[in-house]
């Protein structure tokens, strides 16, 4: 996993971000419950949870969660199927006319892969998802993921490696890399 970012849990910085998660946590959950016709509560509590407007054409179905918000970069025309989650501590970025299906999921933090260092810090590191891009039900984007212009995401692929632009991206077998 790359670590663009490091955190140590015990430090100032990390209470800031947990109360930040709890406040979101507490907005979204606000959110998942409204009538899905509340366009105008929605539209309140994604500008809180998100800190800004949702920008013009972009269409969000809750249940939505994220764990942070403020990273979540949203461009136009972006669309959001239900159920999805962005953990965007290291940041989100959704270019113009991107596509989700239900139950996508993009992480952008972890810890580190030593025993010794697990409980110690978070790593991160940022998604950037180019236009046009389309990313199948149940897919999972993990940190430091570049996927480029109108590549497709097929169903339940996890995605860990760069996407080239224009290609379709499959499946989801864990193999061993190292012991320890």
């Amino acid at each position: 996993m790359s670590s663009d970012r490091l955190m140590r849990i015990h430090s100032a910085e990390f209470q800031a971000m947990a109360e930040r998660v709890l406040r979101v946590t507490e907005l979204t959950s606000r959110l998942n419950v409204l009538p899905f016709e509340d366009e105008a509560g929605k539209a309140e509590l994604f500008e809180r949870i998100l800190g800004k407007p949702l920008p013009p054409g972009v269409t969000i179905y809750p249940p939505f969660y994220t764990d942070h918000g403020l990273n979540l970069d949203l461009a136009e025309r972006v669309f959001i199927n239900q159920n999805c989650t962005f953990l965007d501590y290291a940041g989100i970025r959704l270019g113009e006319r991107v596509m989700i299906g239900p139950k996508v999921t993009f992480i952008t933090s972890g810890h580190p892969v030593d025993p010794e260092e697990r409980r110690l810090y978070l790593t991160g590191a940022p998604i950037d998802v180019a236009e046009n891009v389309w990313i199948g039900a149940g897919a999972t984007i993990l940190p430091g993921v570049s996927i480029g212009r109108d590549a497709v995401i097929a169903a339940g692929a996890v995605v860990a490696d760069d996407v080239p632009p224009a290609s379709l991206v499959t499946g989801g077998k864990a193999t061993v890399h190292r012991t320890w």
